[in-house]
């Protein structure tokens, strides 16, 4: 399924949005790429026919994890069936293909770009019976076989509340999952897909708690959407009732003219003001900044913060 807006509206919010934009302030500057690094990279998921959330999703950490030989790879390829308003990567109907030989291409990526630390991520695959499970725990376990002491996070889609689908992959052997919340509870029907909600999101986060299964849970904000400091820290304490360990904030940017505009860019003071109060409610870790992404350095920042000993960093 795909969500389009009508070509009058589309173009009115288009307009809209250049008339509002806000000037965005001196803190926020992209750092271009520094290294070889990253043409490395470029070319390596290139041949291997990989995708990834740095370049679908248009993020602003690109140059400089790219750079630093970090990526999160996109699992199931690059269509998701859902359309949420603040998101750059391509909606549509897949028609329920999938790349078999996945896996191997990951274990060679992942082996040529020497990481000890793997970030996998998915399009939400609503056209599979199982979200997508099987196909992405098959990502993991072939990971974990191939570099027996490599940490794998993942960063799932909502599985359409499958608790079932969920035990699958956290049954593969991920050190890490996430699933982010995206924004507060009252702006989840204009931010994000109409099938998806801050409830359903809850309670994948929370069965993976009750899995029995050792694991770390993470859940992600994007903030100057609109949202109010109370309700910010409402879905923190409602993350944290459903155990979730670590939580990261980050400014949203606006990807195109056809998404959301800012409502606002937060300031540097007011991330450290959420990273403080999460860490009194209790949060094992939390990466707080204006370019903080669920994923961003997230094998420097959780190895040294989390399974080296807790604390917290700012973006």
């Amino acid at each position: 399924m795909r969500i389009q807006i009508p070509q009058n509206q589309s173009q009115k919010l288009k307009l809209a949005d250049r008339q509002n934009a806000l000037p965005k302030p001196e803190w926020l500057k992209i750092r271009p790429p520094s290294t070889e690094k990253f043409g490395e990279i470029k070319s390596v998921l290139k041949i291997k026919k990989l995708f990834t959330v740095c370049e679908e999703a248009h993020c602003p950490n690109i140059s400089e994890c790219w750079s630093g030989g970090t990526a999160t790879f996109i699992l199931m390829g690059d269509i998701c069936t859902r359309a949420c308003r603040f998101c750059m990567v391509k909606s549509g109907n897949p028609h329920g293909i999938l790349d078999a030989d996945e896996p191997q291409k990951l274990v060679e990526a992942v082996g040529t770009m020497k990481l000890d630390y793997v970030v996998l991520t998915c399009v939400t695959r609503d056209d599979l019976k199982d979200g997508g499970a099987s196909h992405f725990a098959s990502c993991v376990r072939a990971l974990k076989k191939a570099f027996p002491h490599i940490l794998v996070e993942v960063l799932i889609s909502d599985l359409n509340g499958d608790t079932d689908a969920l035990k699958m992959i956290i049954d593969s052997g991920p050190d890490v999952i996430g699933h982010n919340l995206e924004t507060v509870e009252g702006l989840q029907k204009v931010v994000r897909d109409p099938r998806a909600s801050y409830r359903k999101s809850l309670k994948i986060l929370e069965s993976a708690k009750k899995t029995g299964r050792q694991v770390y849970t993470k859940s992600s904000l994007m903030v100057g959407l609109g949202e109010k400091e109370e309700e910010v820290i409402k879905a923190m304490k409602d993350l944290r009732g459903a155990g979730v360990d670590i939580v990261t904030f980050g400014q949203y940017l606006q990807p195109s003219p056809f998404h959301l505009a800012v409502h606002e860019y937060v300031t540097p003071a007011q991330f450290k003001k959420y990273q403080a109060l999460a860490h009194r409610l209790g949060f094992l870790y939390c990466a707080s900044g204006p370019f903080v992404r669920s994923s961003y350095r997230a094998g420097e920042l959780f190895m040294k913060n989390v399974l080296k000993g807790s604390g917290d960093a700012g973006g």
